[in-house]
């Protein structure tokens, strides 16, 4: 609807609650003071024609400086009640707008749990990889550690037997030789290097 035509409605509205509110209280006090009248006399006198001209300069006097005031009234109010009505329009909107995206976000929530568990998941095998390889890479050098700790165990080993052997082989020898070398032959054998000794 248009404006021009929405304010000649309002105006034509407001001129009509005046003329009911005129008319009923013209009809009010007439009926008022014809009881009265009628109980001091019968019939009007001039001072009853007098009176209901009077109030009728008085009630159109009221109608025409109010009627501006009360119909500027009347539209403000108009406006106002308008204006709220398109605000809570506009809230209205808006709020259907923010129950759609919430509606649209609980439709794809299922589909996001769904994907941020794939996406953990996925995290936790790749974590888990990882993990298994460092074990696997560090159990592998801790044996590669062991071994060479094993051969330098037996090497050490083994020396330490070879040097035990060789002295109780020289210890045998020794006790051998002097079993069976006699005076007769230390003497020959100091003899024979002393002769080497001086030539």
């Amino acid at each position: 609807m248009k404006k021009a035509e929405w304010k000649s409605r309002e105006l034509i509205v407001s001129q009509l609650i005046m003329a009911v509110l005129l008319v009923l209280v013209c009809a009010g006090s007439a009926l008022g003071s014809a009881e009265a009248h009628e109980a001091v006399q019968k019939h009007w006198s001039a001072d009853d024609w007098i009176r209901v001209m009077n109030f009728a300069v008085l009630a159109g006097a009221l109608f025409f400086l109010l009627r501006k005031p009360i119909g500027d009234a009347l539209n403000g109010r108009i406006a106002g009640i308008r204006a709220q009505l398109e605000e809570l329009e506009a809230k209205k909107a808006q709020a259907e707008k923010t129950l759609a995206d919430y509606e649209k976000k609980i439709a794809t929530l299922d589909d996001e749990v769904s994907q941020i568990i794939a996406q953990y998941t996925e995290q936790g095998e790749a974590a888990k990889k990882r993990i298994l390889d460092a074990a696997a890479a560090s159990a592998e050098k801790l044996e590669e550690q062991a071994k060479r700790n094993i051969e330098s165990e037996f090497k050490a080993a083994r020396l330490k037997l070879q040097a035990e052997m060789m002295t109780q082989a020289l210890e045998k020898a020794e006790e051998l030789v002097k079993k069976t070398i006699s005076s007769d032959d230390q003497d020959r054998l100091i003899d024979e290097y002393l002769e080497k000794v001086v030539a």
